[in-house]
């Protein structure tokens, strides 16, 4: 499917590597040109440099944490008038609700609430006044499905989610869209146990945390990157500008729910 988003031009964050990288990817691969985005300057510079040789795309890499207020700068300079935009970042590790204090409940939430909405509002404007825009916001099942432990990360995003939700309905008649993607267990490094970046896996390891992980899922096996981004894209695409407000289990049926 030809997705009409040829020559478009993207930011993609936090998409040096996992679900953000498959975004851009499957981006990069529909034709749109990228801005990307990673802490990891040497990772970033290696998949900016994959994204140039397969997809033939302009690709311009901003390192830095998203949440920070000079990097958007730095995003936004390089892209003033993107007309995509994927929202992405980390969530905070995983920990007992007890142990939070102020300064780090403020952190997760500036990281995965705050910091989309910032970037939403910068591009948001210019979007509608040139008649197409795709924002869809990287979130998690646990906006569905609270996962103890991942409280503040939940919360945050949940609250990004109801933020998004009236905004999402005040421009869909200049044909900007937003929405929301959830996933469920993925492929990435966030279900590895600790390991120094760039370690590979043995094999049979490998297959047998893979199997362990998916076995309450009903497509039994985790989901990739590469899939996750193609569904992003379609969400990018011309063909989904009847579609907003909306959040997008990825999760292999792992989330049940008729409606």
């Amino acid at each position: 499917m030809d997705l009409g988003i040829r020559g478009k031009k993207a930011i993609v964050c936090a998409s040096s590597k996992g679900l953000g990288r498959g975004c851009a990817m499957a981006l990069a691969e529909a034709g749109c040109d990228l801005v990307v985005n990673g802490r990891n300057a040497d990772q970033l510079a290696k998949t900016a440099a994959e994204l140039r040789e397969r997809f033939g795309v302009e690709v311009t890499e901003i390192v830095g944490d998203v949440s920070k207020p000079e990097v958007q700068k730095a995003l936004l300079a390089a892209c003033p008038d993107p007309d995509i935009l994927v929202n992405n970042n980390g969530g905070p590790p995983l920990r007992d609700f007890r142990e939070l204090d102020r300064e780090k409940i403020l952190e997760g939430v500036t990281q995965n609430m705050v910091t989309p909405v910032e970037l939403v509002q910068a591009v948001i404007d210019g979007m509608a006044e040139r008649g197409f825009g795709r924002i869809v916001n990287i979130t998690s099942l646990s906006v569905y499905v609270p996962i103890p432990g991942l409280d503040l990360s939940s919360g945050a995003r949940a609250g990004l989610t109801s933020f998004l939700a009236g905004v999402a309905r005040t421009v869909i008649d200049r044909n900007v869209t937003i929405n929301n993607m959830l996933p469920g267990k993925l492929d990435t490094d966030r279900l590895r146990p600790p390991h120094e970046a760039g370690t590979p896996e043995d094999p049979a390891a490998a297959a047998a945390r893979k199997a362990q992980a998916a076995v309450n899922i009903p497509a039994k096996r985790l989901g990739t990157p590469e899939e996750f981004g193609q569904i992003c894209a379609f969400l990018c695409s011309v063909h989904a500008g009847y579609l907003t407000g909306q959040n997008i289990p990825v999760d292999g049926g792992l989330y049940v729910s008729a409606f």
